[in-house]
This record gives structure tokens, C-alpha cells and sequence, in this order.
């Protein structure tokens, strides 16, 4: 009679990893993990540098002046430390733009609350935004 062997026969199924190579694993699997985890913050931060700081405005009131002027009450929010400047348009009754001007804006508010006149060409019937920057 022979013994029967209780190890499996080598190369049969496959060679047990030694807990050196268990423990190698394990250490790629973490690295792989803090590396996307890196990439996704780097991504974070970048995404947010881009998007820049953040204004708007709105136009509380406008009224007509003379046929060469349109005075708005323009609210401008932002970072304190943000600079930048607001589009303003009036058009006339049928729909013709009349006068376009960028406003500027430096102070070191958060919130600022201004009366501006905008000129035109010719006699305006409305006053609109048409958007903030920074720069």
C-alpha cells in the first residue's frame, strides 16, 4: 500500500501565495486606492481655481431720464476681494440696442448698491443686465 500524500501535487492548481505575497498585494490595492483618491482631490482643487470667484448682479430699478440717458440701480454681490465688472444695454422701443456699457467695480464689499447712468443713442425704454465677470 502506498501513503497518500495530503498535500495537493505541485503546479496541479495553481502555486498558495506566501504571506509575502499577500502582503505585496494588499499594498498595491492601497496605493491604487490613495492614488485615485490624490487624483480626485487635485481634481477638486483645480475644478474650483477655474470656476473662479463667484458675482452677480441684478437690476433693482432703471428709469429714463432724458433721450440720451438711462439711470440703473444696479446690486452687485461677490467675494470681498473680487474685482471685476457688470454689462448693462438699453434698447429702444422696437427692440434696437441703443447703448451698451461695462461697469467696474474694486471695493472690498461683498454687497454693492449703486445708481449708474448709462448713455445712449437714442431714447432707451428699458435697461438690462447682461451679465457679471471677474478680471
Amino acid at each position: 500500500m502506498t501513503a497518500v500524500s495530503e498535500k495537493a501535487p505541485e503546479g496541479r492548481y495553481g502555486h498558495s501565495r506566501s504571506a509575502d505575497e499577500r502582503a505585496d498585494h494588499k499594498l498595491k490595492i492601497a496605493g491604487g486606492v490613495l492614488g485615485v483618491l490624490f487624483l480626485l482631490m487635485v481634481g477638486w482643487f483645480g475644478y474650483d481655481y477655474v470656476s473662479g470667484t463667484k458675482i452677480s448682479g441684478e437690476v433693482i430699478k432703471f428709469s429714463v431720464v432724458s433721450d440720451s440717458a438711462v439711470e440703473v440701480h444696479l446690486e452687485v454681490r461677490k467675494d470681498a476681494e473680487a474685482n471685476g465688472y457688470c454689462t448693462l444695454r438699453s434698447q429702444a422701443e422696437d427692440g434696437e440696442e441703443v447703448g451698451r456699457r461695462d461697469f467696474r467695480f474694486d471695493q472690498d464689499t461683498g454687497r454693492i448698491d449703486k445708481v449708474v447712468t448709462l448713455r445712449t443713442k437714442a431714447r432707451g425704454t428699458s435697461a438690462e443686465l447682461l451679465g457679471c465677470h471677474s478680471g
